[in-house]
């Protein structure tokens, strides 16, 4: 995978931010209104940490999002190996 564009790509992050809080707050039931001190963003922290099945379902959500479906196998294309930075459309 090419992670240097991947690391330097803004909506990589916003991804991968989601796939891991939205099985979170899924699981837990959770709205943004619920969290509104720093004390209950740390209690749900540690929930999802010692809860086995809530790691899974953020693992296969984070595995996922940074699978590219696009591709046979695991890897990027051998084209999009070659970016410095991620392609544009040209219109």
């Amino acid at each position: 995978m090419n992670w240097k564009v991947r690391i330097r790509n803004p909506q990589f992050w916003i991804t991968v931010g989601l796939s891991v809080i939205t099985p979170l707050f899924a699981y837990h039931g959770i709205t943004g209104a619920d969290l509104t001190t720093w004390q209950s963003v740390w209690t749900l922290i540690m929930d999802a940490v010692s809860n086995p099945y809530v790691l899974a379902l953020i693992v296969v959500s984070t595995y996922n999002a940074i699978l590219d479906p696009t591709t046979a196998n695991l890897s990027d294309s051998s084209r999009a190996l070659t970016y410095n930075k991620p392609k544009r459309d040209e219109r």
